[in-house]
């Protein structure tokens, strides 16, 4: 099934770029949900790692934002669970995590496409940064980056 959105009447969109969005903190997970939502992503929600590989299965998005600190199962585990099954191991995944990037070398040899520090976007300073850097992951991945008026400001 092909979700499309209209922009103006008569005119429709692309599929919107589904994201799976992984984190426990229940205010980061609403914050970014409801950013990237007014932006234009399809946006699916899991609170802990067993819900994430559950979602990836069924949703099959085209990113999945993975923060590393979850209950269940942790991030990392999640991730190399992503990439050992065949039905989700070519989803890119991109970690967001409070973590320092230290730790994105080996989490790429895990399978990891990008590490995005929550420090780093500053969401507390509102989702511009957050917007920009899946603007370039999306666009890396030749994936239809959605255009709406709260995006391209």
């Amino acid at each position: 099934m092909i979700t499309c959105s209209p922009i103006q009447p008569g005119k429709m969109q692309a599929p919107l770029a589904k994201v799976l969005l992984v984190e426990d903190s229940k205010f980061l997970r609403l914050a970014t949900e409801r950013a990237l939502a007014r932006a234009g992503y399809d946006v699916t929600t899991a609170a802990d790692g067993e819900q994430a590989l559950q979602l990836a299965r069924q949703k099959l998005p085209d990113v999945i934002l993975l923060d590393l600190l979850l209950p269940k199962i942790t991030g990392t585990d999640v991730l190399k669970a992503l990439k050992a099954d065949p039905a989700t191991r070519a989803i890119p995944v991109v970690i967001l995590s409070g973590m320092s990037g230290k730790n994105a070398e080996r989490l790429r040899k895990d399978g990891a496409f990008a590490f995005l520090g929550k420090t780093d976007l500053a969401l507390e300073k509102g989702s511009a940064a957050l917007l920009q850097a899946m603007s370039d992951i999306l666009q890396k991945l030749h994936v239809e980056v959605p255009v709406t008026p709260l995006a391209a400001k």
